[in-house]
């Protein structure tokens, strides 16, 4: 390429044209570098090369949109949308830093028009004075920052305007400081990214929970962080993929997670149809994808409230119905529980003198506490014993729990309400709720725990015995055997076989038995029969279907194969195939073998490429081609 310029113009725009043509390879958009633009390649990519950032349409749209999605992933994997509530219904857009305050701007061209602001950072700070000390950069966390040049301050960053997909290392919850409160909203449906009916956020009040609400409704509640993980996912109690931390001081209420496992990539996604579900990609794996490792909600025990005021979900109990009432409670209606609908919850039973003498608490465990919503949280040092007095102290207090299980428990929750949304684990994960009763319901479940501990060692002492006299029996056979084998060398001294001489000598002799009838391995005919396809079956009949195959050797069978459905048995087919064994005759199809593997039952025969005799005799065209010589 030759230049009619010269001097420093000749230099600046080489310089430009080189710079343009590394800008799709670069992870930054700043002043002087051209926008990105709505072109199939024209996009940004993280330094580590796990994110990009460009223009696309979701599904079945024509919209266009700005987002970010994994860049080594051949399925586009979209984590962030730009202009999610606010798409370009052409390809005119194009992505800069504003000339005038240093925001990211995603404009979109109009005819005969300047060009319209479609989204912006919109930070209204002094940070970027002037504009050329801004730049926008993708960062390998799949975090999009706008910074400042010199002095590397993070001015915006996407992070703290999620979508509906949550990345490791990204805060979540409220700035107490701000006001800025980070949570995910759902896409529309997959074709529009837009806003859904859907979010997952922090509630700050009472114990902090996480929530997933339709609308200003809860759907799904993760329970409060009890120290170790959500109350609500005994997932997070199983195999150590990730790490999380939770913070709730003066500043900040926020839960972040990380991965500790680099060669995997995870995220979250609240989907449109209200599912939470966490996913992961292995990079070590043959058959890569994304792998769901947890959902919720995941049954009806799941859904927020299924079992009202006071009651408790247990999908152990969902052949007859999954809910039942906390201990001292009964179903407010008796006839809605009958019809399965619990939305009215259980009230304490007729007669429960609360807050008298003799009061004290059943342990309901491994469950989700209920809503802590409306709680009283007490921190420090308390026991369970001093959170016990603390309950009993008030009138209204109905419950309590261990505020932070790990290191053995400390601080109390006490509820003074309703206790709402409490579900049973069947797998290891919840925590013991102490729900109050009185005197006399609380006698009745010290005589029920009573009554199930004898039960325990009963079965204990059955399940002891009937091993003790099943060890007894074998013994015994095994003294009787041992006896008689004795027996049988002082008769005959000369027979000196070992156990294992036995063994071979019986298999041999259950060969000599059968010689001429070799048993096939059943890898052997799924390859002789190309898995006993379609273009391979000769026939059909009341056994099943016969199959044209080719063994190794070049040799052709016909296999036999018996349907499923026949009535006849393992013994029956036995005998038939030693029958059929014997009668070898050289103007009948030759038995080859046999195949009995687990439900499937064969017969191998030798392949008559010239078909049955009965093909001629019954055959119009061909029986006057067979005179009665040739028949004979």
């Amino acid at each position: 390429m030759k230049f009619a310029v010269q001097g420093t113009i000749h230099y600046t725009i080489l310089f430009q044209l080189l710079l343009f043509g590394l800008c799709n390879c670069l992870d930054t958009i700043s002043i002087n570098t051209r926008p990105v633009r709505d072109t199939d390649n024209d996009i940004l990519v993280s330094s580590g090369g796990t994110f990009a950032l460009g223009f696309f349409r979701p599904g079945k749209s024509n919209y266009s949109y700005v987002g970010i999605w994994y860049h080594k992933i051949p399925e586009q994997t979209v984590v962030w949308v730009a202009n999610r509530n606010n798409p370009i219904k052409d390809s005119s857009g194009f992505l800069s830093i504003d000339t005038t305050n240093g925001n990211l701007v995603l404009y979109q061209n109009r005819t005969n028009q300047t060009a319209e602001v479609v989204w912006s950072t919109n930070d209204s700070s002094s940070a970027c004075s002037p504009a050329s000390d801004c730049a926008a950069q993708l960062l390998d966390s799949g975090n999009l920052v706008l910074l400042h040049n010199i002095t590397k301050q993070v001015i915006w960053q996407s992070f703290d305007h999620p979508t509906d997909t949550a990345l490791p290392n990204m805060k979540f919850g409220i700035d107490r400081r701000t006001g800025l409160n980070r949570f995910l909203t759902s896409w529309k449906s997959e074709d529009d990214p837009g806003s859904g009916n859907y979010t997952y956020r922090i509630d700050p009040s009472g114990s902090p929970q996480l929530f997933v609400y339709k609308g200003q409704i809860p759907w799904w509640r993760a329970g409060h962080w009890n120290g170790m993980r959500w109350s609500g996912v005994p997932a997070m109690a199983g195999k150590r993929l990730f790490s999380a931390t939770f913070v709730n001081d003066n500043t900040e209420i926020s839960y972040m997670w990380v991965v500790l496992n680099h060669s995997i990539l995870s995220r979250v996604v609240l989907f449109e149809s209200g599912i939470f579900e966490r996913f992961t990609w292995w990079y070590d794996q043959v058959e890569q994808g994304w792998n769901g490792v947890w959902s919720a909600p995941a049954d009806r025990c799941d859904q927020y409230g299924q079992c009202g005021a006071f009651g408790l979900c247990d999908t152990s109990n969902s052949e007859q119905f999954e809910c039942t009432c906390l201990p001292g409670f009964e179903p407010k209606s008796a006839t809605e529980w009958y019809m399965r609908d619990a939305k009215h919850g259980c009230v304490r039973k007729p007669g429960t003198l609360i807050c008298s003498e003799g009061d004290g608490f059943v342990n309901v465990a491994n469950v989700k506490v209920p809503d802590t919503s409306n709680v009283k949280v007490m921190s420090g040092g308390l026991t369970l014993k001093a959170c016990e007095k603390e309950c009993l102290r008030n009138c209204n207090c109905a419950a309590y729990a261990s505020a932070n299980i790990s290191g053995g428990g400390s601080g109390c929750i006490l509820w003074h309400g309703n206790l709402t949304d409490t579900r049973k684990f069947t797998v290891v994960g919840g925590q013991d709720l102490y729900v109050r009763v009185d005197e006399r319901e609380l006698a009745q479940y010290a005589k029920k725990q009573k009554g199930m501990l004898v039960s325990k060692r009963t079965l204990i002492i059955l399940v002891v015995s009937g091993v003790l006299i099943l060890f007894g029996i074998i013994f015994f056979a095994y003294w009787l055997l041992q006896r008689k084998r004795r027996g049988h060398r002082k008769l005959f001294p000369d027979a000196n076989v070992t156990s294992e001489e036995s063994s071979e000598e019986e298999k041999l002799g259950q060969s000599k038995r059968h010689p001429d009838l070799p048993f096939f391995g059943l890898k052997t005919l799924i390859t002789a029969t190309n898995n006993f396809s379609a273009a391979n079956k000769l026939g059909r009949g009341g056994f099943g279907s016969v199959y044209k195959g080719q063994l190794g050797d070049g040799k052709e069978i016909a296999v036999k194969r018996l349907s499923q459905h026949s009535r006849q048995g393992m013994e029956e087919f036995k005998n038939e195939v030693m029958v059929i064994a014997k009668l070898q005759h050289r103007n009948l199809v030759r038995l080859l073998g046999c195949c009995i593997h687990k439900e499937e039952k064969m017969l191998i025969y030798e392949y008559m490429p010239n078909k049955s005799l009965d093909y001629f005799i019954f055959d119009e065209a061909r029986r006057l081609h067979l005179d009665w010589t040739k028949r004979f």
